[in-house]
């Protein structure tokens, strides 16, 4: 089971088109949402071959228009999902027995068609349904989920090439068997790519998924099961539901051939499911895999010796690509006092510079966040910074959701350094900063890395190399993916392998060889050429 065959054509990461004006691909991606946008779209269930209009629906609509109507996705009731779990488990057999390559050969086949035929199409429905700009929906539903599903075969490829040693007169190997059962894949609004990956790369294992997508994310969710179904996927081995996420969950986790969940959203959520999985453990036939990326309240901090310019940047960035809604997103930063003047002018000159509307328009860097209650979450927390002595706006601070859910780009700065929105994860376009004075600089490492329960991205910029390795060693623990002078933001699969762990997750690590192996239960067989044929040892003598 070599992997040498695959390595070349699969491990690339694809290449980011630019979108610059003129270019055929802009002109492309417009066509390509004018269409979508006014074509009501209809989303049935997906089980086995099954389209099902259940006729109990939602509607959807953009974000940053949310008085128009882009179509309807139908919801699922109990007797659906017990329907999907039966459906999966018929397929698991077939899909399970099937040859490895085989199963590589779809996931290749819908990442061509992502990066050429639908290319165009699953970013325009990203850029409508979840409100992104061409470039950020560029780097996601195209490219992003074009590398998790190359470098995923890859990645098997190189598993199944780890065997054990034989001895003489014996042949040991080990084989990768997919879980006993069936997988539950729970995926978020933010990034299609997330959406795409989290039930394929169970799949691509040999096991047989049940995905529930985002409510927020169906709409680009319909164009990856088209691909999927266009790439030869067969039928029961990723079955797509939508509904009452705690009914879905509930149903799915009694059963008893629940295998695994592969998750990612909100920690709360994630542990609720973790106990859920823990009073049921009785009612399974093998302990579920449990693997999830959860929140975050990831940090930027600055050394005396940090490069300004760099690090408002890092800020202007790593704050608000996306209205701040990446797991990943700085929404803590830390900064010496003497530093301050500066940055200060920098991100302010930024952010008054943002374009805010519809991703349409590809002169704005800035859409509308995800939904009204978002939306409200967000200007809760603005206004009460307006008011509190301890907290100050420095840019921004306006919203408005009389058409779209738009949050203008926040800077708060704040004199204490445990402020509401210094710890509490807020999921949006603001960003809060404390300033610490320059001689206290291992006193604010201790604060960064005690300040926050989440430990998922964090970024650290400094001139001085001793202060980079002594910020390394103190935030240790404090951010699974971890930065010297570049925004935490914009991990790249086969590059950064992403996640977090404490109350940011299980850290297995999307777009690795170490997210794969936990859809795998290995088989060790021994296989010996001559048994013994008498029990006695040399030892024993005659």
């Amino acid at each position: 089971m070599g992997k040498g065959f695959f390595h070349v054509p699969v491990a690339v990461n694809e290449p980011v088109k630019s979108y610059a004006p003129g270019t055929p691909e802009r002109e492309e991606v417009l066509l390509t949402y004018k269409d979508l946008y006014n074509t009501k779209m209809e989303v049935p269930l997906y089980i086995g071959s099954d389209e099902i209009k259940t006729g109990d629906t939602a509607t959807m609509h953009p974000p940053h228009d949310h008085q128009h109507n882009l179509g309807i996705f139908h919801k699922a009731s109990k007797k659906h999902v017990e329907q999907a779990i039966e459906t999966a488990l018929e397929a698991r057999t077939a899909w399970a027995d099937l040859e490895w390559e085989h199963r590589a050969a779809v996931f290749l086949k819908a990442a061509d068609l992502i990066a050429g035929k639908y290319r165009s199409k699953i970013n325009a429905a990203t850029m409508i349904g979840q409100s992104k700009n061409i470039y950020q929906a560029e780097i996601d539903a195209a490219c992003e989920l074009c590398d998790f599903l190359r470098f995923n075969v890859e990645y098997m490829s190189q598993i199944y090439d780890e065997q054990p040693e034989s001895s003489e007169g014996a042949w040991n190997r080990v084989e990768y068997r997919p879980l006993e059962g069936f997988v539950y894949a729970i995926t978020p609004f933010n990034f299609t790519a997330i959406a795409g990956n989290l039930p394929s790369s169970a799949a691509l294992m040999g096991n047989v998924a049940i995905w529930k997508p985002s409510d927020s994310q169906v709409f680009s969710a319909q164009i990856i099961m088209d691909i999927f179904k266009e790439a030869g996927l067969p039928d029961g081995v990723i079955n797509m539901v939508m509904g009452d996420p705690v009914m879905i969950t509930d149903t799915i986790l009694a059963s008893p051939d629940f295998a695994g969940v592969h998750f990612t959203g909100s920690t709360t959520v994630f542990k609720d499911i973790w106990q859920k999985i823990g009073n049921n453990i009785h009612k399974y036939k093998t302990y579920p895999r449990i693997v999830g990326e959860t929140g975050g309240k990831d940090f930027i901090v600055a050394h005396p010796s940090s490069n300004p310019d760099q690090v408002a940047t890092a800020i202007s960035r790593g704050a608000f690509e996306f209205q701040g809604q990446k797991c990943s997103a700085a929404s803590r930063v830390y900064l010496p006092q003497s530093l301050w003047p500066r940055i200060k002018e920098l991100v302010i000159k930024d952010v008054q510079s943002f374009k805010m509307g519809s991703p349409e328009d590809m002169s704005n860097f800035i859409t509308a966040v995800i939904h009204e209650g978002s939306f409200d979450k967000l200007a809760k927390y603005i206004d009460k910074a307006k008011k509190d002595k301890n907290a100050e706006i420095v840019v921004g601070g306006n919203y408005d959701k009389s058409k779209g859910y738009f949050i203008e780009p926040t800077v708060i700065l704040t004199s204490d350094p445990h402020y509401t929105t210094m710890e509490t994860e807020l999921f949006g376009p603001v960003v809060t900063i404390y300033l610490y004075k320059d001689s206290e600089w291992d006193k604010t490492l201790k604060l960064v890395d005690e300040t926050s329960p989440y430990g998922l991205t964090g970024a650290v910029f400094s001139g001085d190399r001793y202060e980079l390795s002594k910020a390394t060693k103190a935030l240790q623990n404090a951010a699974g993916n971890f930065y010297l002078n570049d925004k935490p933001t914009g991990a790249v699969v086969g590059q950064q392998p992403f996640g977090g762990a404490r109350a940011s997750g299980t850290n297995d690590k999307a777009g690795s060889k170490l997210n794969l192996l936990r859809w795998v239960s290995p088989r060790l067989i021994k296989e010996t050429y001559t048994a013994p044929t008498d029990y006695r040892y040399p030892f024993m003598g005659e």
